[in-house]
């Protein structure tokens, strides 16, 4: 199956798969790549050294300029804007969007900016800071509100963790929330972890996190973590590779164990948010994996 071009579109390159279909007035360089089964949307301008992978949508009046990748089943929609060099003009810098991420209509690409996986920014959203896997961003400057395909779970709720202290076993394969006992008196609350799911060998906090800062964004290969917001509030997200579930962390009572091989992010800070993090061993760079690439070919090693 050959390109699908319309009379009206210039089309310089001779790179291009099978089963493209160029739409009326688009117009792409020599030097320009593009994939098999592609739509070009009508009034785009691809430039020199542009690569577009397979399965792409760009809707009317998308123009990507030199130093633009594209990979497979990304969507971008109308007159969303691609940059490439910062202010005053200097080199070229490369804007990456990966497999299946999302661009809304007017959206707009900072010059170096990288979507990660399936992600997703919204409508009008300005990206000035690379965006993780499966983020969902909006505003100006784009900001993380929420990761696609991750089921909530906020105590209190109809789907929550139950009242009754205990470990129940989250959506994530490995993952436990563990719903700790309180105890009242006179003298305040208090609240006991017992038993720990693992011999703890180091404890850190976390705390003056901005808002709008993401921590965490990796997995371990054998370290075993709990989480406990002892003040304000924060989400984690728990991913295995093949599920996801954002929890809200607003209570002490509420703890979550974090196996090896399972991605972990934390987000939505409050201004007094407060994180204790125990952890089954010393610190050691090796032992993180901060690609999501990477991380899903281990947990998925047959993809």
């Amino acid at each position: 199956m050959s390109i699908l071009k319309h009379p009206t579109a210039i089309v310089e390159s001779a790179c291009i798969g099978t089963g493209t279909r160029i739409e009326a007035f688009a117009h792409i360089l020599a030097g320009v790549r593009i994939g098999e089964e592609c739509r070009i949307g009508g009034n785009t301008f691809l430039e020199c050294g542009v690569i577009v992978g397979d399965r792409v949508v760009l809707e009317r009046g998308v123009q990507l300029w030199e130093g633009v990748t594209l990979e497979d089943d990304v969507f971008v929609g109308p007159n969303a804007t691609f940059t490439n060099r910062g202010f005053p003009p200097a080199n070229i810098e490369r804007t990456v969007v990966r497999a299946g991420a999302s661009i809304g209509a007017n959206a707009t690409l900072l010059p170096g900016a990288v979507i990660g996986e399936r992600a997703v920014v919204g409508a009008g959203a300005v990206v000035t800071r690379p965006v993780p896997p499966h983020a969902i961003v909006a505003g100006n400057p784009a900001r993380i509100i929420g990761y696609s395909g991750a089921k909530r779970v906020a105590p209190g709720s109809a789907s929550a963790v139950p009242a009754r202290p205990g470990a129940y076993p989250s959506y994530v394969a490995g993952v436990t929330v563990h719903r700790l006992p309180l105890v009242r008196d006179l003298r305040g609350l208090l609240t006991v972890i017992e038993p720990m799911p693992f011999e703890v060998k180091r404890s850190f906090l976390v705390f003056d996190v901005p808002s709008r800062d993401v921590r965490g964004e990796h997995a371990h290969r054998t370290l075993h973590q709990l989480l406990i917001c002892a003040h304000g509030e924060c989400r984690l997200i728990v991913d295995d590779g093949r599920n996801k579930e954002e929890i809200v962390m607003n209570s002490p009572e509420i703890a979550v164990h974090v196996p090896p091989l399972v991605w972990a992010i934390q987000y939505r800070h409050s201004a007094d948010a407060v994180l204790c993090v125990m952890a089954s061993g010393a610190y050691d760079t090796g032992d993180y994996v901060r690609d999501y690439r990477e991380f899903d070919q281990l947990v998925n090693p047959r993809r």
